[in-house]
């Protein structure tokens, strides 16, 4: 741009800052096309505002295919005007998965380590919710679109457990479970910077992570509310040129 004008880098790049403009960063986005968004989300939403008397309300999602992965050398110590280093390749000493689901109120979660993630895998992680949570309250887990998630096993047991409440997010809307958000800070204060020659090893960092976690829980509050989000996701679609989402009243 500057060779095509004739001026230096320095008087574009000041004229991109003074319009707010940097052309060296991308985002990604993706709007629902899930034709229940409101429903769904009025739903879940309204779990995080106002959730039910008497029950406990959980985010809960896999977290698949964490590996294990060792330095080829050993990494330097961070010191005076020096971060800590640590080299480019790796070894994989394979993967696990973590379940978890995080109380909305308290910040607590309920973690636990397994190599696969099928149903089998997730009904035994709603077994463990099950026996940790006292029998006398009803237990609303918050869940994404997976098909692990919708299995006719799953649907059963669900039946024989009256106090389980599954509500699913719309699609494409990772944003609205709130474990992402704990998932992600697992991965950036822990997962990311290890070092495991394990998966056992690195089981237990995760399990230690989760202890550490529940000695000083800090909940995520969730303050927009659904009609905020609907006038947002609507600007975009206007952007696109899509239909905007329209609330369908019931008679």
């Amino acid at each position: 741009m500057a060779k095509i004008h004739g001026i230096s880098k320095a008087s574009v790049q000041r004229i991109w800052h003074a319009n707010g403009l940097k052309p060296h960063l991308v985002k990604t986005f993706k709007l629902s096309n899930d034709p229940n968004f409101i429903a769904k989300l009025d739903d879940v939403v309204g779990l995080y505002m106002n959730p039910p008397a008497n029950a406990l309300v959980f985010c809960i999602d896999e977290k698949s295919q964490i590996q294990a992965l060792d330095r080829t050398q050993p990494g330097l110590p961070m010191k005076k005007g020096r971060a800590g280093t640590m080299t480019h390749d790796y070894k994989r000493n394979g993967t696990t998965t973590l379940f978890a689901a995080l109380d909305i109120l308290k910040g607590v979660v309920i973690g636990q380590c397994m190599p696969r993630h099928r149903h089998q895998e997730f009904l035994k992680f709603l077994r463990t919710v099950d026996k940790t949570t006292p029998k006398r309250m009803d237990i609303h887990c918050i869940a994404d679109n997976y098909a692990t998630h919708k299995k006719q096993e799953l649907k059963d047991w669900l039946a024989k457990h009256p106090r389980f409440h599954l509500h699913f997010i719309p699609t494409s809307s990772s944003w609205l479970n709130l474990v992402e958000r704990w998932f992600g800070k697992i991965t950036t204060d822990r997962i990311r910077r290890g070092v495991f020659k394990s998966v056992p090893e690195l089981e237990r960092a995760i399990h230690d992570y989760i202890k550490h976690n529940n000695a000083n829980p800090q909940p995520f509050v969730w303050t927009k509310s659904a009609n905020d989000i609907i006038l947002k996701v609507n600007r975009g679609r206007a952007a696109l040129k899509m239909a905007p989402l329209v609330r369908v009243e019931k008679l």
